[in-house]
């Protein structure tokens, strides 16, 4: 039987040689080699990722804790990969980590962590970007017991800074509220504050953009802070440059006016020192006028506690320097100063202190010390102040009372009515004012106060009250002339047999007066027409 020979080249590939595997070229095998090393990475990439991810939430609670200082709670978490691996995070509350079991301090509406792909490769501990959006801190009365079991002894050691080191903290639309033993709260709104570098033992830059309580007026500041001190965070140094503007004087007492301010800071947190200068164009006291006041200050600021130390504060307004050191401390706080003017104006210094013009002008030196209590009270019911003042050359202002007083002074040397008129734009001289004068609960007590014009001297004590202007004052008036000359027509014939009682020896008269009245109903009585 015939053998049928079959051409294998048209058998197909089903009757290929087995073996033929072994004749695929060695470029194909490379490019399966690489392949399956590619997966091999990324399969141990993706289980180093997934065990070693950074951004599990049991191990950004506790990062997260380190960068606020406090205990947080979550409300929802959710992871992010692209563009940047990190997470978000809504409706945080806040808890001191030495206080977990009390009240929440804060809250947070919502915090977004953001890393970047090569530290992650790199498995470098470091967070590139926090932002935090509505942050809210409540801060219980300094010195009481909730803020003592909220902040115990050894707590500062929170605040060293986290461990991950985060390149930049963004908090905005925060309020820190601090609140006062009255039950009320001294309210701050934080509208920026930028961290960098934020890591412990590490120096922070910073920038902030806020509003101060009280009072009101608008903070801009940068610097840089650390590296904080745990152990003792008064020693943390610090420093920068700020501006406070558009702040708002009738915030504090009786004050008046708008100041504009600017300046350096450096040292540590328990004693920043502080150089600025200042501005007020509008400076009033009350219903007074107002003044143009420049001024710069050296102080020291302890970020702990809000204490103030003024080493000096010089304030400039017209031709008069008003020199003053002192301090602002406690909770509440209380304010104590020694102001000094050494080479002065009396219209400068009465200016902002009068609806018209001021009464009298000339030079004048003062030195007085002055205590303002704790809010709660007005102004002038807060305000201690005891002084000496010395007004040695002094001009009426007003006309029609320089007239009399120039007419007064004629008669008490002897002398007769001055014929000449007195002239508004030409202020009539004085011989001088001077006196030791306390303020309490709004009323001015003048003890010593000298009145003096050519030919007579007053010597007054008494009361003048600054709320309503309403004065009463006792003394003695002497003149070189007698009694009679005091007044006029027929009041001084009728005073005439009188006179030899109120004579003194080789001196004219010596008159017991009362000085009583409210503004432009003073009246001045000799008690002799009793």
């Amino acid at each position: 039987m015939p053998v049928e020979s079959i051409d294998s080249s048209q058998t197909g590939s089903a009757e290929r040689d087995p073996w033929s595997w072994r004749r695929v070229p060695r470029r194909h095998w490379r490019v399966l080699a690489v392949g399956a090393a590619v997966l091999f990475v990324l399969a141990g990439l993706a289980w180093l990722l997934n065990s070693q991810w950074p951004y599990r939430y049991k191990k950004v609670k506790p990062m997260l804790e380190s960068v606020f200082a406090s205990h947080i709670e979550f409300g929802k978490y959710r992871r992010i990969y692209f563009p940047n691996p990190g997470f978000e995070a809504d409706h945080l509350t806040l808890r001191r980590d030495t206080a977990p079991n009390l009240p929440p301090v804060g809250s947070i509406e919502h915090v977004r962590v953001e890393g970047r792909w090569l530290d992650l490769l790199l498995l470098r501990k470091r967070v590139q970007r926090v932002e935090a959006d509505g942050l809210h801190v409540v801060i219980p009365p300094v010195g009481s017991e909730a803020n003592h079991q909220d902040f115990p002894k050894g707590s500062a050691a929170d605040f060293a800074g986290p461990t991950m080191k985060v390149g930049e903290l963004d908090i905005y639309n925060a309020l820190l509220d601090l609140m006062r033993s009255d039950g009320q709260r001294y309210s701050f709104p934080i509208w920026r504050l930028v961290m960098t570098n934020v890591h412990r033992g590490d120096e922070v830059g910073f920038r902030l953009k806020m509003r101060n309580a009280v009072p009101m007026g608008d903070i801009e500041a940068e610097g840089k802070l650390g590296p904080l001190r745990p152990d003792d965070l008064g020693q943390s140094p610090v420093s920068g440059h700020f501006t406070f503007t558009g702040v708002r004087l009738q915030d504090v007492g009786a004050l008046r006016g708008v100041l504009q301010s600017r300046g350096d800071f450096h040292g540590a947190l328990g004693g920043i020192e502080v150089e600025g200068s200042g501005d007020v164009p509008d400076f009033a006291v009350g219903d007074g006028q107002s003044k143009h006041v420049r001024a710069t200050a050296q102080v020291a600021v302890n970020a702990l506690n809000g204490d103030v130390t003024l080493h000096a504060v010089d304030l400039h307004t017209g031709a008069t320097d008003v020199l003053a050191k002192g301090a602002i401390a406690g909770s509440p706080a209380t304010t104590d100063l020694e102001i000094m003017v050494r080479r002065g104006r009396a219209e400068d210094l009465l200016q902002p202190f009068m609806r018209s013009r001021a009464p009298v002008t000339g030079p004048v030196q003062l030195h007085s010390t002055a205590h303002l209590a704790a809010a709660g009270r007005k102004f002038l019911e807060r305000l201690t102040m005891s002084g000496h003042f010395d007004i040695p050359q002094e001009k009426i202002t007003n006309r029609q009372t320089a007239k009399s007083l120039t007419a007064f002074s004629e008669r008490a040397q002897g002398g007769h009515e001055p014929t000449q008129d007195v002239s508004e734009d030409q202020p009539q001289p004085i011989s001088s004012l001077t006196g030791d004068v306390t303020i309490r609960d709004g009323v001015a007590h003048a003890k010593a106060l000298t009145f003096e014009l050519p030919g007579a001297a007053a010597h007054l004590s008494g009361d003048f009250d600054l709320r309503n202007q309403h004065a009463d004052l006792t003394g003695d008036l002497r003149m070189q002339a007698d009694l009679s000359h005091a007044a006029t027509g027929f009041k001084s014939i009728l005073l005439k047999p009188f006179a030899p009682f109120f004579h003194k020896k080789h001196a004219g008269a010596d008159v017991p007066i009362r000085v009583t009245g409210a503004p432009h109903r003073y009246r001045v009585s000799q008690n002799v027409l009793k």
